[in-house]
């Protein structure tokens, strides 16, 4: 198909995503809902972090290390279980896969799309959560001081590698009945256990630390924290100060190229085996 057929299915992927979830009230409400949740979330975190270790403001910059990985990690738990939930969405309870799929143009692309719209609706609330963390918890974060250039390429290249893998998932959910929320869980249980959202890969054995090393989202934390407050030493905590900027930024472009790769199998792999097995609009009524 042609490349302004992909961008058109593009955009009239994100935009369906973005009614699916906007439209079950009023905009005004939506709006209140969507600064309320993330600051909900994170409260819980910081109430934990308090009450184990006393004052935010007793050691800044861990704090600050936990609060971004915190906010940060939005986008892997969004986008993971909300496309692979649109599988499920559309096929059970809107039942319109078979007429997406039949249409012409390609499914691929169509995923990507609705990942397109989760992808921006966690972008606000990854900015509100941000913002709350400067006003209210002194997290130091100047939009002067900000590495921009490296904050830019590695969120790009980030979010395309989370968007790969979710789209891998949603593949695999095309396979399943509704269980795909216990493996979305898995994974994301995995990514933030072994990728230093709140902690440290120090902490952990060194044996599971080279699993840590394997995932791209803990290079890709590391560049946006060190992005996002450079110069307060965050990169003392993490355990990849021999990681230089740019090193971190290669690392993460190969293996963010990598899981492009194997995502785009593991879906047409997915697709082909639905459609053999007649899986793509069975109902499973529970």
């Amino acid at each position: 198909m042609a490349l302004k057929d992909h961008l058109r299915t593009l955009k009239y992927a994100t935009w369906l995503g973005w009614q699916i979830e906007s439209n079950w009230t009023s905009p005004l409400l939506f709006i209140i809902y969507s600064l309320v949740k993330p600051i909900a979330a994170v409260l819980i975190l910081i109430f934990m972090y308090i009450i184990i270790l006393g004052d935010v403001t007793s050691d800044p910059v861990f704090f600050s290390f936990m609060f971004i990985g915190n906010a940060l990690y939005l986008f892997v738990a969004q986008v993971l279980f909300g496309l692979t939930w649109v599988l499920h969405e559309d096929r059970e309870h809107f039942q319109t896969l078979r007429n997406i799929y039949m249409a012409p143009m390609s499914f691929y692309m169509y995923v990507v799309g609705r990942a397109l719209s989760k992808i921006i609706i966690t972008s606000a609330a990854v900015f509100i959560t941000l913002m709350f963390g400067v006003v209210a918890l002194n997290v130091p974060i100047d939009l002067l001081e900000i590495d921009w250039p490296y904050l830019v390429v590695a969120m790009v290249i980030g979010l395309i590698m989370i968007c790969a893998l979710g789209v891998a998932l949603a593949g695999v959910s095309m396979l399943t009945a509704k269980h795909s929320g216990g493996i979305n869980e898995a994974i994301a249980g995995v990514f933030y256990l072994f990728c230093g959202v709140i902690f440290p890969i120090t902490i952990l054995p060194v044996q599971i630390q080279a699993v840590s090393l394997a995932i791209p989202v803990t290079y890709w934390l590391e560049i946006l924290r060190r992005s996002l407050v450079p110069g307060i030493g965050i990169e003392s905590i993490s355990g990849l100060s021999a990681f230089s900027n740019i090193e971190l930024v290669l690392l993460l472009l190969v293996s963010a190229a990598l899981f492009l790769v194997v995502s785009l199998m593991i879906f047409r792999y997915a697709d082909h085996r639905a459609r053999k097995q007649g899986k793509l609009d069975m109902i499973t009524t529970y």
